[in-house]
């Protein structure tokens, strides 16, 4: 072979190499960066007022990894249990700019912007993106009970509770619900906050997964 075809070959595999580099590396790089939750599905469209008087939509969470829960500021049973994880939680990512939590209040007529933003203080709910979220109540339960499938009653009992999840939603940066598998290969699909047994176990679970969608 002569020495110019030799160059010729040298070039055309250094030319394959290159495209294999520009198109390929990344694409494999990516998945390898991909955790191994399971996509639910799309987290549905809202817009509610926040405890600042600011409007808040699910596009203000676009590019962040956040939780939604449903609870109400005079609850007197669930929810201080769950804020009281949620907190745990916010702590564990303190300052991260790409993470985030959207608390709906399911008593709107109730939980003002004002009595919202009390029970943040008093919580020590302090995460720049965590959102305590008020407005029309019909609104607020479709999304609860449509959108996101976690349930939530309309009618206050004896006790002046309203039934309702105790479940965390985690969504991921481009707007859909993940979840991690459990050991039958079942979605988990929510994530239990309210359990005295497991339920550090489930919180700690959570906090791994948020931390694997924050690296994708």
């Amino acid at each position: 072979m002569s020495k110019n075809k030799t160059n010729y070959s040298y070039i055309g595999v250094a030319f394959i190499i290159l495209v294999f580099g520009i198109y390929f590396i990344p694409k494999i790089v990516a998945n390898f960066q991909k955790s191994d939750l399971v996509v639910i599905g799309k987290a549905p469209e809202f817009e509610f007022i926040n405890q600042n008087g600011d409007t808040i939509s699910n596009a203000y969470y676009e590019g962040k990894v956040y939780l939604v829960e449903f609870f109400f500021t005079t609850c007197p049973s669930i929810c201080p249990i769950m804020n009281r994880r949620m907190v745990e939680i916010q702590n564990e990512f303190y300052g991260n700019p790409n993470f985030g939590i959207a608390s709906f209040t399911i008593n709107p007529e109730v939980d003002t912007p004002e009595v919202l933003k009390k029970y943040a203080e008093n919580y020590g709910a302090k995460h720049q993106h965590w959102n305590f979220l008020t407005g029309n109540r019909d609104e607020i339960l479709k999304l609860s009970n449509e959108g996101f499938n976690l349930y939530a009653d309309a009618t206050l009992d004896e006790n002046g509770d309203f039934s309702h999840s105790g479940l965390f939603a985690l969504i991921d940066k481009e707007g859909n619900i993940r979840s991690r598998l459990d050991d039958f290969g079942n979605p988990l699909i929510y994530y239990q906050s309210l359990d005295e047994e497991n339920a550090p176990n489930q919180i700690d679970v959570l906090k791994e997964d948020i931390a694997k969608l924050l690296k994708e």
